[in-house]
């Protein structure tokens, strides 16, 4: 990775889409563009990702996860061999995780020739920026949480061990493109252990000689959370997962917890959100200073890497451009406060 300096800012993964991609994807709905129409689009979405980043001055960016069509996974549903949509039992009413489509597993699970598309995603970042880049994939519990075993499979647990084959395909071709930090994104569910998390994460990262990112989410599909907000039960087991940083949220939660690194940390790297990604408040520069030094108290700064706490992907693009800006230039002002005390 290239060098960086101290408590580096960087994002989740995903970028607020600009109006002129949900237009497109509504053309190619309605049949008035095509799949040519549809790569240019992403293109110039990626490129615009990556100017945004560049321009707030961020040190490490990724493309915003713009080629992500319908949601972070829901994108891969679509070409996944070996699963079937069930139907969907609430479409009425306010919008919640139950409407989301669920899947059930009819054969064995595999991907289309070229695996999930992230290699193609990240050669494209790393061809349109000089800077730090961090490639994104979700966990094997995030793609196996919405599809039944079916006949197929024993349980959820051997769904979530075949995507982590699945994964770990993929991770190990995204080394072979040039990425040197990966991260993998999990959720927070509550009924399944840290310690199997981890397992799960270890099998998904087996032989991928990457720096690697373990980011635990509690959801944020609509700027709502999904899980109970709290990281407490999955400590300390979650610590068996060969992760290089955890990239946990913490702005979002009023710096809940912070207590937990200051007992579990040790001398893992933390990626610290210090955005709240699901608010509208305009975070200043000096708010992100500020909570940074909270951070500090529990975190050596030279292990600390400080992001939003989730994705901008349900994020309006300017609410995106003014909150990534002030992480950037918080993060600067954090940087200068430490050093003129040296």
């Amino acid at each position: 990775m290239a060098a960086l300096p101290l408590i580096p800012s960087a994002v989740v993964g995903s970028h607020g889409k600009p109006g002129w991609w949900f237009a497109t994807v509504k053309k190619v709905e309605a049949g008035e563009y095509g799949p040519g129409d549809l790569d240019e689009m992403f293109d110039d979405a990626a490129d615009t990702a990556i100017r945004d980043m560049e321009r707030a001055g961020l040190d490490i960016i990724t493309d915003g996860e713009v080629r992500r069509l319908d949601g972070y996974v829901d994108s891969y549903y679509a070409i996944i061999k070996g699963i079937s949509p069930l139907p969907v039992r609430r479409k009425a009413g306010p919008w919640g995780y139950d409407q989301q489509t669920r899947y059930e597993a009819v054969a064995r699970i595999e991907t289309p020739e070229g695996g999930l598309g992230i290699v193609k995603e990240f050669e494209y970042l790393k061809a349109h920026t000089p800077k730090a880049t961090k490639a994104t994939c979700a966990g094997p519990l995030t793609f196996g949480s919405r599809i039944h075993p079916g006949k197929m499979y024993k349980g959820v647990v051997d769904v979530a061990e075949r995507f982590a084959e699945v994964i770990n395909v993929e991770l190990k071709a995204l080394v072979a493109a040039g990425a040197d930090f990966i991260q993998l994104d999990e959720p927070a569910r509550g009924n399944v252990p840290g310690e199997e998390m981890a397992r799960l994460f270890n099998l998904a990262t087996e032989g991928v000689k990457a720096k690697l990112g373990f980011h635990i989410c509690f959801g944020n599909r609509f700027g709502r959370s999904r899980f109970d907000r709290t990281y407490r039960p999955y400590f300390p087991g979650i610590l068996k997962a060969r992760a290089d940083q955890l990239v946990l949220e913490f702005a979002g939660r009023e710096f809940s917890e912070l207590d937990l690194w200051k007992e579990y940390g040790e001398d893992r790297e933390l990626g610290a959100g210090v955005i709240d990604v699901k608010g509208f408040y305009p975070e200043t520069p000096e708010d992100v200073a500020t909570r940074i030094k909270r951070v500090l108290a529990v975190c050596k700064p030279e292990k600390l890497y400080v992001n939003p706490d989730c994705g901008f992907g349900w994020s309006p693009r300017y609410m995106c451009n003014q909150k990534v800006r002030a992480l950037a230039a918080g993060a600067v002002l954090a940087r200068q406060e430490l050093q003129g005390k040296k």
